[in-house]
């Protein structure tokens, strides 16, 4: 498919609490390590070419990125990277979202999650290395994955605090439960879910993506793309009835993995992370791409066979 012309907006629009934004949006997690995966021993990526990748995206229409302060490499922050990039001043139509609750050492090791305490500090670094003073969009990240049961209204309360205070616009939550995600609700407004989700990834969340769109809640999935590689990124491996529908649209698999995300409600939005012009491109192309409903019937039961075969 023809990609040079593509921009973000022909994925449709959603709005973010008051904020709208385009559907394909960017993951910054991969730009201060040359697109590697997020870890303690990642090799710090190029500066100037992180810094193109973010201003192409912006040129190329993408006006929401999804960013963290414990995106790192030994030599590069993400967060610095955007606001070197995009900062001075930022456009007005660029939505920043962040999360909060994971933190890493110096080192890139991992450390306890923040309690109510830490929450507020690592806010004030997010502010600080965005060069902002107000966040557009804090997601709580809850530790370990969807399925647990920790209770999440004294930490959603710190930040649902500093949202009456004006230092953050909206709230969301990210890897939660539908459970965790009515107890946020009962503490303040909630505008996104960010799950790992994906075709052939957590099919079990198909009836929590539908349940988030009837609310008027954005599901962000991440590792969309990558699925089940989760932060090691896409195996390479894809089943014949996904290259099929690539080779219909001269796409690539990637373009229709996220095509099909996209497609799975107006409510869903897409994050993909790149620290690579050439893939930044083709992921926005893929905002374009529309599947017909032979196509997405197929692909969806590739999406299930994965909870078939754990069966």
């Amino acid at each position: 498919m023809t990609t040079e012309t593509i921009t973000a907006a022909a994925s449709g629009t959603w709005k973010l609490g008051d904020l709208e934004v385009n559907r394909l949006g960017f993951g910054a997690m991969r730009i201060p390590q040359n697109g590697a995966a997020l870890r303690a021993a990642a090799v710090s990526g190029d500066r100037d070419r992180a810094l193109a990748v973010l201003r192409r995206a912006v040129e190329l229409g993408v006006n929401h990125i999804d960013t963290a302060a414990f995106y790192f490499s030994p030599l590069r922050s993400a967060n610095e990277l955007i606001n070197s990039a995009l900062g001075g001043p930022y456009p007005e139509d660029l939505v920043i979202a962040t999360k909060v609750g994971p933190a890493r050492r110096a080192s890139g090791e991992w450390a306890e999650h923040a309690g109510p305490d830490g929450l507020r500090g690592q806010v004030e670094e997010n502010l600080r290395q965005l060069g902002r003073d107000h966040l557009d969009l804090v997601n709580l990240r809850v530790s370990g994955i969807p399925g647990g049961s920790a209770s999440v209204a004294e930490r959603f309360g710190v930040l649902a605090e500093l949202r009456e205070a004006g230092l953050i616009r909206n709230l969301g939550v990210s890897n939660v439960t539908p459970e965790q995600l009515a107890e946020a609700r009962s503490v303040a407004p909630v505008v996104c879910v960010q799950n790992p989700y994906g075709m052939g990834m957590r099919p079990d969340q198909d009836e929590f993506v539908r349940f988030c769109g009837e609310e008027g809640i954005a599901f962000v999935p991440f590792y969309s793309i990558a699925t089940t590689g989760r932060e090691g990124g896409a195996s390479g491996t894809e089943g014949e009835e996904l290259l099929a529908v690539a080779r219909a649209h001269d796409a690539s698999p990637a373009q229709v993995r996220l095509a099909w995300t996209l497609q799975r409600g107006p409510h869903v939005l897409a994050i993909p992370g790149t620290g690579n012009p050439d893939h930044l491109t083709a992921n926005v192309a893929a905002a374009a791409l529309r599947l017909t409903e032979a196509e997405l019937t197929a692909l969806d039961a590739v999406h299930r066979r994965t909870e078939e075969a754990s069966a």
